[in-house]
């Protein structure tokens, strides 16, 4: 299986970027297991602090995760994040 994703540093700080759909971060329960899921199965994400991004019809993202990156991440044009496929194991 194959995800679009993005590991980005920004001031200093290194984290994973996740595409799901918007059921992913839903709740709290989900968006935890959504995360612990993707974590456990993809090496370039273990370790990291992992957002979870979601898009609704317009392709206006929604981010779920660390305060701090969500806050910078709402701050940017999602066109500037290098996103790319991975492969889930």
């Amino acid at each position: 299986m194959t995800i679009d994703g993005a590991i980005v540093t920004e001031q200093g700080v290194t984290f994973a970027i996740v595409i799901v759909r918007p059921s992913a971060i839903s709740t709290q329960a989900e968006a935890a297991a959504t995360r612990t899921s993707f974590q456990s199965q993809t090496r370039d994400f273990h370790g990291l602090p992992l957002i979870l991004a979601a898009q609704d019809s317009r392709g206006v993202f929604t981010y779920q995760g660390r305060d701090d990156i969500v806050r910078f991440l709402a701050s940017i044009d999602a066109s500037r994040i290098p996103w790319k496929r991975y492969t889930v194991a």
